[in-house]
């Protein structure tokens, strides 16, 4: 049992604990952004960017995606806990009804329903805006990525051999399909 002036006593007792909440992302969130994002850029090879994404950087992102499709945050008690936005999959006009998803959680709260939380709100925004296809690109392996995925209904369509590098490794990626 934790003592008086324990940590685990501290976050019982400073924490709000209010609701969970998913909602738009804005700007203002880049920094918490880049903290959960970072973290896989520079420990990983989910995401093939090799340098760290600063704030501004990322709120630049941010306003490109939401000027057209949704960028959305899971929030609990004032943390921001994980990401999902969908991006444009190709510039062509035929393509203007299929998009990339991405979603990214805190490494610290993986496996919560945080992920399966924010794509099972952005689907539906993404259905309002006429999209019917959404692509999402997943570098191999990656258990965790897959099998959120699969629990959305995605289903594997594509396999790319070696066609990233980072780590001093080649790096496969796969692509998971979802008909809206």
């Amino acid at each position: 049992m934790p003592k008086q002036g324990d940590s685990a006593t501290l976050d019982q007792t400073n924490r709000t604990n209010t609701p969970p909440m998913i909602r738009a992302a804005t700007a203002a969130d880049a920094s918490a952004l880049c903290a959960i994002y970072n973290h896989y850029v520079k420990t990983s090879t989910i995401t093939f960017e090799d340098v760290p994404v600063c704030s501004d950087e990322m709120a630049r992102r941010i306003v490109d995606v939401v000027g057209h499709l949704p960028w959305l945050v899971f929030e609990q008690d004032g943390q921001i806990l994980g990401y999902a936005y969908a991006t444009k999959w190709r510039a062509r006009a035929a393509y203007r009804h299929t998009v990339e998803s991405s979603v990214y959680v805190s490494h610290r709260h993986g496996r919560a329903g945080i992920g399966s939380g924010l794509y099972g709100a952005l689907f539906p925004l993404l259905r309002e805006r006429g999209v019917h296809t959404v692509i999402a690109g997943i570098a191999l392996p990656n258990e965790a990525s897959i099998a959120i995925h699969e629990q959305c209904g995605f289903r594997k369509i594509a396999h790319f051999s070696e066609v990233g590098r980072k780590f001093d490794q080649w790096i496969d990626v796969g692509n998971w399909q979802l008909m809206l």
